[in-house]
């Protein structure tokens, strides 16, 4: 199984429970937006806890950067991350696929499902080709927003988030399929869409009722 060990660069925490991650890449190492891999810890005892996190950089980028969501108080590798910053080591194994860009669409994403779609909107900005594409982007509270600025400044008004967690009175907003209704948008021509499973199920079975294609509903497989 292909294996590298590379040295962890910097770390910056981007919400109160992701952290993002720069690494070194290693020479030759390639991956397509959307993509990810599997990552341990090397350090005694967890080189075999293999987690999978997609990368959130470019594959032109000089290093590679992972953003990842910790959860606290299950003992488990994201928490165990937390203790992991510059000057450590991870292992990076090989490449598979996750979510592909296929052409223009409706990115649905629940918290940290943003990951392969960071990824994708960056490549599609630096090829100037993100005219058309929209993101949904629910989340529990406005706090829980991964890069958000960012995501402004790349699509504009065609990034909608929905915030479950009722806020100075007003009712909080899901997305659900008369949402998914309003922005089915004759040029829009994918639906992507990553969260948690129940998530992902359920707005993929309304896109199927909305009419949508199957072979037109991008999930991670």
């Amino acid at each position: 199984m292909e294996k590298h060990i590379v040295k962890v660069l910097k770390t910056e925490f981007v919400t109160h429970n992701v952290k993002r991650f720069t690494l070194e890449k290693p020479a030759g190492y390639t991956f397509v937006s959307g993509q990810a891999t599997d990552v341990s810890i090397h350090k005694p005892g967890l080189e075999n806890e293999l987690r999978p996190f997609t990368f959130t950089c470019l594959n032109s980028d000089e290093h590679l950067e992972f953003t990842i969501k910790i959860y606290r108080g299950h003992n488990g590798v994201t928490e165990k991350l937390l203790a992991v910053n510059a000057g450590d080591e991870v292992i990076l194994h090989e490449v598979f696929g996750a979510i592909n860009y296929k052409g223009t669409g409706l990115f649905i994403a629940g918290g940290a499902g943003l990951t392969p779609f960071i990824s994708i909107l960056r490549q599609l900005k630096k090829e100037g080709k993100l005219d058309g594409n929209i993101l949904l982007f629910a989340n529990h509270t406005g706090e829980d927003i991964i890069i958000k600025d960012e995501l402004d400044e790349m699509l504009g008004n065609n990034h909608i988030d929905f915030i479950a967690e009722p806020v100075a009175g007003e009712k909080g907003r899901r997305i659900d399929k008369d949402i998914l209704k309003q922005y089915l948008l004759p040029a829009i021509k994918y639906s992507y869409i990553c969260g948690p499973d129940e998530f992902v199920s359920q707005l993929k079975n309304d896109l199927l009722e909305l009419g949508v294609a199957a072979d037109r509903i991008v999930v991670e497989e």
